[in-house]
């Protein structure tokens, strides 16, 4: 798969890569990728249940993933086993760069949750984020970070947030 590719089947892998290390890598189903956008389909891959207090994810859940080649985030669409939506957990990241059958992101420790009703919209980890170092170690993309973040909780609060996986 290129950068530019407009494949729209097979599978990839998705590499989330935090302060220059692996976090997480998991198999995921390539729904499509016109070249700016990808979409991919994963189940949960983390082991057993995460409690937020606000969503659990647990096995049986399965992530649509959209991941932008110009976009300094992440939108993750939840649903559980039953297909019923959870709501949508944005990861804020450096675009995503795709090679080689790898969609890989570099996590900002920024994220945001939008439940599926649109009620609940929580900004997550500012404090690893602030603990990062990053508004000294890349003040662009720390700037960039903070920008995306406000720009989802925008869209997130103003109900146009579908719109963005449309």
């Amino acid at each position: 798969m290129s950068a530019n590719s407009a494949d729209t089947t097979g599978s990839v892998e998705v590499v989330l890569v935090k302060a220059g290390r692996t976090k997480i890598r998991y198999p995921a189903e390539l729904l499509h990728d016109d070249g700016t956008r990808i979409a991919v389909r994963a189940p949960w891959a983390a082991a057993g249940v995460r409690d937020f207090g606000f969503v659990r994810f647990e096995p049986g859940d399965v992530l649509t993933e959209y991941y932008w080649r110009d976009r300094w985030y992440a939108v993750k669409e939840v649903r559980d086993g039953q297909g019923r939506l959870k709501g949508w957990y944005c990861d804020i990241t450096r675009p995503a760069t795709v090679s080689a059958g790898e969609v890989t992101v570099d996590d900002l420790d920024l994220d945001l949750w939008r439940s599926a009703d649109g009620r609940t919209v929580v900004r997550l980890d500012e404090d690893e984020f602030a603990a990062s170092g990053l508004a000294v170690t890349d003040p662009q993309a720390a700037a960039a970070a903070v920008r995306a973040l406000a720009d989802l909780e925008l869209l997130a609060r103003g109900g146009d947030f579908e719109s963005l996986l449309a």
